[in-house]
């Protein structure tokens, strides 16, 4: 057989490439599948995605989506090295929790919770999903499980969730939706910061040169849905943040604020970035705790 040694040549010189791609330099946010997903559409197509339960363990057990698995952020979270509360685990058991709910990178995962006593944690999960390189669609259930009752869709009670076969989530970490309390520090002056705090909160200390914009600011209505893209850029006008710049959002410890993060991604405005360590790793890098 003849061999054309020019496409032979083409060959190997695009496999010395592919070869030499860092498949660990970060990625953005942007690059993210993140978006809504309608009850309705859900309800249609559930055999379609594999769906995480964000609400409290108690709220879970008195009723939820058919399937769906409970991923509370209290068990998934530690007190770190430094004595910081509320950090997220590291990435490769975050990736086992996921792997052995069946979950793989590429998978299409829906998430839903009540934006109410669990701080907003199905925005945290969205956030920790992309902060782990997530391929495969991230989608917010539009109005949680308030719409899904509403429309008496199926529930189901108990732990109800069925067997499932573990695979392996393999995780490439995009550490542009992070920051440490000392890159903060770093880049003084070139961030927005927006604690999301409460009020009393925030009365008891910030970071320096923050703005407060309480996460509830972030929803909407009885069932709790967030901002729209219009919405969320005049509430970040109203409080003086220019949407089109850097914004780093924070709270006690990265839950509330990953809310607030996801409002703004899906909102579909310039990267922002969830400071998952929050007051609680600022306290302490500061030594004010």
């Amino acid at each position: 057989m003849k061999i054309n040694r020019r496409r032979l040549g083409y060959m190997i010189f695009v496999l010395l490439v592919i070869s030499h791609v860092d498949i660990t330099k970060p990625a953005t946010s942007q690059a993210a599948d993140l978006g809504l997903i309608s009850a309705a559409e859900l309800n249609q197509n559930l055999s379609g995605w594999r769906v995480l339960d964000a609400r409290l363990e108690a709220d879970f057990l008195a009723g939820h989506i058919p399937g769906a698995a409970s991923f509370p952020w209290e068990e998934h979270t530690q007190i770190d090295k430094n004595g910081v509360p509320y950090r997220i685990m590291p990435p490769e058991k975050m990736a086992a929790a996921l792997g052995r709910l069946g979950i793989t990178r590429q998978s299409a995962v829906a998430v839903y919770g009540d934006a109410d006593k669990s701080w907003g944690a199905e925005g945290w999960i969205c956030w920790m999903l992309v902060w782990l390189g997530h391929e495969g669609p991230i989608r917010l259930m539009d109005g949680g499980m308030d719409v899904w009752a509403g429309n008496r869709y199926p529930v189901e009670k108990g732990n109800t969730e069925p067997a499932i076969r573990v695979v392996e989530y393999q995780y490439a970490v995009r550490t542009a939706v992070n920051i440490s309390a000392a890159d903060i520090q770093k880049k003084a002056g070139m961030i927005q910061l927006v604690d999301v705090r409460s009020t009393f909160e925030w009365i008891m200390g910030r970071i320096p040169g923050a703005t407060h914009i309480p996460w509830e600011k972030f929803y909407k209505g009885d069932e709790r849905r967030p901002l729209s893209p219009s919405e969320t850029v005049a509430l970040l006008k109203e409080k003086g943040i220019d949407p089109q710049k850097p914004i780093v959002y924070y709270c006690a410890g990265g839950i509330r604020s990953g809310y607030a993060w996801m409002v703004h991604e899906l909102a579909g405005l310039p990267e922002a970035v969830n400071f998952e360590g929050g007051m609680e790793e600022w306290a302490r890098q500061n030594n004010l705790k």
